[in-house]
């Protein structure tokens, strides 16, 4: 690799090393390889790029054919947000799911397992795991990813997390410092604020980083909230105070920091990507996640000039921006030394952990009037709008696994006022399976089982979300997530497997 003596290129490269954009396509177009050659140092992928392990593995290999050190960074998250099993939801179950058996040691090895077949496809970063304490239960963003409401419980299953992803060779970024779980509003969409004071902030909140940063994790991601009580002007991805003087000198961190997506209306709708990239890099962030929306050659040009203009009027300091570059290229080092094992076809020892673990997740109350299903039966998914950190082109629920056990099933979607109704009326006189997800949450959701149970008091209940709600139906069954594995989990019940 050439070095480049003139301080303006060297300005340039740290510039574009310090940038995660996303792109369109699977394959790499010709302007994200351009760009890899002038210094990008990182790719960020989504389910748009991934049509499978072959292909992925793939695209990375033309990645690193253009630069052999490229971080390659997912959101696999496993459970409900997946882009390596986009179109078919997940062989794992989330954090909720894993955190309900409370075995460290299995998390730590669907981690691992997770982190194999990342490897074995290229994938050298995951942005993940979420080490958000569930403590608002209405969160609309955080969820099943959360492993619990627990401090102590997330903590330790973060550890593990970290531990298991990282031995597979494929860096960890922990999310969103410093703790999401706290918010009822998605930062996708607007600017979150946690009122919670210092003293519940670093034991309830901080806990899970410190075990991260303990267990080693090479990368953490900041999150697009205010938080008053650690700086009441700027949210944390902007604010001096909780990246440097709380993340990196009161904890003691110094790997990666990463942003969160700043296309995210929390930051763009009020400061602008651009002015946001350079607050977050002068805050101490080192790497700029860009691409869940805007993916094209335009964005990183941009940003890259905002950094460097930034530089030359002295807004920016230039050892800052070259700091925050040598902190990915480190990263880089890293995974190009740490090894991963496998195959793209993700066969392995331990390839049905995924699906022993939703197992071990199922929370099953029947009541004493539950008889078992022994016709295929009509699965009404009442469904909600899904958040974006999800999205809606994952599959969800249990019908797929159900027809399958029981050939006939059939099943329809139902949403808003009147789907009880809507629901009864389809399922004629097949037995009702209601699949919900979040029940707690849609005051809608609460209403149409009601409607259901009323009439059909032997309709089974799954609840695919947070299970808040009290347990009813004839069979109650939370399985603590909507991955595949847990539909499956719940349709083995169901059909008295």
């Amino acid at each position: 690799m050439t070095t480049i003596a003139s301080g303006t290129d060297t300005l340039t490269r740290d510039a574009l090393a310090v940038l995660q954009p996303g792109f369109t396509g699977t394959s790499a177009p010709d302007w994200l390889l351009r760009r890899l050659g002038e210094g990008l140092a990182s790719v960020g992928l989504f389910g748009r790029n991934i049509a499978s392990p072959e292909q992925l593995a793939a695209l990375t290999a033309q990645l690193r054919a253009e630069r052999d050190d490229v971080l390659v960074a997912i959101d696999e998250e496993g459970g409900d947000v997946t882009r390596l099993e986009v179109r078919t939801g997940s062989s794992f179950p989330g954090n909720h799911a894993l955190g309900a058996v409370d075995d460290v040691e299995l998390t730590r090895e669907v981690a691992a397992e997770l982190g194999r077949r990342l490897a074995a496809c290229g994938v050298n970063l995951n942005w993940a795991p979420s080490a958000d304490v569930n403590s608002n239960p209405g969160n609309p963003v955080i969820g099943v990813r959360s492993f619990g409401a627990d401090t102590a419980l997330v903590a330790r299953h973060t550890a593990a997390y970290v531990t298991g992803l990282q031995s597979a060779g494929v860096a960890a970024c922990t999310k969103h410092f410093p703790g999401h779980g706290d918010t009822a509003v998605d930062s996708h969409h607007a600017l979150p604020r946690i009122d919670a004071g210092l003293p519940v902030l670093q034991e309830r909140e901080l806990a899970p980083f410190r075990a991260a940063i303990a267990a080693g994790t090479r990368a953490v991601m900041s999150a697009h909230i205010l938080v008053p009580a650690l700086d009441p002007d700027r949210p944390a991805t902007l604010s001096p105070r909780i990246l440097t003087g709380l993340l990196r000198e009161e904890l003691g961190y110094d790997g990666l920091i990463v942003t969160d997506g700043m296309e995210m209306q929390a930051i763009a709708a009020t400061y602008g990507i651009e002015r946001g990239s350079v607050l977050a890099i002068a805050a101490g962030a080192d790497a700029i996640c860009v691409g869940g929306g805007l993916a094209d050659d335009e964005t990183v040009r941009r940003l890259r000039d905002a950094l460097v203009t930034a530089v030359r009027t002295g807004e920016l300091p230039e050892e800052r921006l070259a700091d925050a570059a040598a902190r990915v290229r480190a990263l880089a080092r890293w995974t190009a030394g740490a090894s991963g094992d496998g195959s793209p076809d993700g066969h392995g020892a331990r390839s049905d952990i995924g699906l022993i673990a939703a197992r071990r997740a199922l929370t099953v109350t029947p009541s004493e009037a539950y008889a078992a299903v022994t016709e295929p039966p009509y699965v009404a998914a009442l469904t909600p709008v899904a958040n974006i950190a999800v999205g809606d082109e994952t599959p969800w629920g249990v019908a797929a696994e159900l027809a399958r056990l029981l050939p006939g099933t059939e099943t329809g979607s139902f949403a808003g006022d009147g789907a009880g109704a809507e629901a009864l009326a389809a399922a004629g006189s097949r037995r009702i399976v209601a699949v919900v997800r979040d029940e707690h949450r849609h005051p809608w959701m609460t209403a149409a089982l009601d409607t259901l149970l009323a009439a059909r008091p032997d309709t089974l209940v799954v609840e695919m979300g947070v299970p808040q709600a009290t347990p009813r139906g004839s069979l109650h069954i939370a399985t603590h997530g909507a991955a595949r594995v847990c539909g499956r989990a719940a349709a083995e019940v169901i059909a008295g497997e």
